[in-house]
Formats: structure tokens, sequence, C-alpha cells
């Protein structure tokens, strides 16, 4: 009988060894031994990777709070400025220049009212009330029916007490006519029902702003940011808004005949007409006339 060849069965994948030189000491280790060794460091390299992370994130957390109050700080001592420099010129008006006794329409009086229309619409509502509080104490602003009237300079301010909240809307109901703010920073400032007529707004920020019933007749935007600015059923007669940014901004209702709104962003003819109350006489976007859009619109079958 021939002999039986002898068949050496396979170990499983858990049991096989790796023939490790005996000099290493490794010899003898299974693939299982290998991977329970090698449980430990990738353990903690994966906490240390999470750790790091960690620490990253709670620095960035550190840096964007400490930039958010140097920001802060920063606005506050602009604010501290902007008003210590209209309480000295207001001053210095009024006991070298008279303004107590200044009739509308003479140059001082002029200059007063520039700078508080100025600086009403710079300052935010609690270096306001300082403003309220030393126009009322100077004599230039008496108590009237709804509020305060700056008696001296031809404008109110909003009926509401010193200290209240609501004085963040001291614009609000203000008539403002041919005011200078070309460039002014006007983030979401509350000029809902003011008179702006013919006031120089070019290149102004109006973000977020609240325009509406404002009267802007002849007012020149051009070049501002009304991103979502509020302009609901404002009145905008030949208004000026070339390379107006209206991105998200509201025009329902608002009155835009003779208005010229060539090249303003984020608005179409379409938009336009479908918002506002009139358009006779604006020149479109695409700078056409309102009329000859329509015509043309009418002609290619566009029109219902």
């Amino acid at each position: 009988m021939g002999q039986k060849k002898l068949v050496r069965k396979a170990e499983p994948p858990s049991k096989r060894r790796i023939r490790w030189p005996r000099w290493t000491g490794f010899r003898g280790m299974t693939v299982r031994d290998w991977l329970e060794l090698l449980v430990v460091p990738l353990a903690l390299v994966v906490i240390s990777f999470l750790f790091t992370v960690q620490q990253d994130q709670r620095q960035q957390r550190t840096e964007n709070q400490r930039a958010v109050a140097e920001q802060k700080l920063a606005e506050q001592q602009a604010q501290d400025e902007a008003l210590q420099a209209y309480l000295d010129q207001m001053s210095q008006l009024m006991l070298e220049r008279k303004l107590l006794e200044a009739e509308p329409g003479d140059p001082v009086h002029t200059l007063a009212q520039a700078r508080t229309s100025t600086v009403i619409l710079r300052l935010d509502a609690e270096h306001n009330e300082s403003v309220t509080r030393f126009l009322i104490n100077s004599g230039l602003a008496v108590r009237s029916k709804g509020g305060f009237r700056v008696e001296h300079l031809g404008f109110p301010l909003p009926g509401v007490p010193l200290g209240s909240e609501t004085s963040a809307r001291l614009l609000s109901r203000n008539a403002l006519p041919h005011a200078t703010l070309s460039g002014a920073h006007l983030l979401n400032a509350d000029l809902s029902v003011a008179d702006l007529t013919g006031a120089d707004l070019t290149g102004a920020d109006l973000t977020g702003a609240n325009l509406k019933n404002a009267y802007l007749s002849d007012a020149n935007l051009s070049g501002a940011f009304l991103y979502r600015a509020d302009l609901s059923d404002a009145f905008l007669a030949d208004a000026n808004l070339p390379n107006a940014d209206l991105r998200g901004a509201d025009l329902s209702g608002a009155e835009l005949n003779g208005a010229n709104l060539r090249r303003t962003k984020g608005v179409t003819n379409e938009e336009l007409e479908q918002q506002a109350s009139t358009l006779e006489g604006a020149t479109m976007p695409n700078g056409q006339k309102y009329e000859e859009w329509l015509k043309d619109k009418k002609a290619s079958g566009k029109d219902e």
C-alpha cells in the first residue's frame, strides 16, 4: 500500500504568523496580536487629533470674541468723538455766532441745521439721547404736542421719553430736505416717513434701512447700497438711482415716476413693473424708458 500524502491544513488568518527573525522579538506574533498592539497608539493619535481640533476651535472663538469686542470699543469711541465734536461746534455757534437769535436762511442757522441732521443720522440711540437733551437744555428744542421740536433749526425730533428704547427712531418722521449724506453709514436706520427730498445720498450704505413711506423725490441715490432696504410706498419721483444696489429691496407700492434706474443691481424691469405703483417716465435698468420697454414687451408677445 502506498503511503498517504500528508496535507497541511491552512491556518485561519487570525492564526497566521509572520516569520520575523528571532532577534526582533516579534517572532510568533499573529495578525490579531499586531492589531491589538496597534489599538492603543492609534487611539492616542485620534485623541490627540481631536484635542488639537478642539483647541483650534476654542482659540478661533476666543479670537472672534476679541475682534468683536475691539470693534464695539472702536465704534463706541467713534460715537463719543462724534458727539463731543457736535456739542463743541454747536456751543461755539451759540456763544460766538448767536445761533439762538438767527433766523431761517441765515448761514449760521443753515450750518447748525446741517450739523444736527448729520449727527442724528450717525449716532446710535444712546448718544442721540444726549443730542436731544442738549437741544432741550440749550433752548434750541421745546416740548410740543407729540414730542420735541428743534425750534430754531426747523425740524422735529420724535416725541419719546429720554431713556426710552424707542428713542432709536430719532430720524423717523424728521424733515431733512436737501441734506448732504453722501457716503453715510446708515445700516438698519429707521428713516420711515422721513422727508429726504433732494437729499444727497450718493454711495450711502442703507443696507436694511427702513424707508417705508419716506419722501425721496429728486434725491440722489447714485451708487447707494439699498440691500434688503424697505422702500415700500416710498415716494421716489425723479430720484436718481443709477448703479444703486437694490438686491432684496422691497419696492412694493413705491412711486418711481421719472426716476433714473439705469444699471441698478438686483432688480429687473419685470420685477419693477410688478412692485412699483407707478413708473411713468422712469428710465429702466436696461436704459430704456418705461413706455418704450412696455411697448417692446407687448410687441414681443410677452404681455399677458
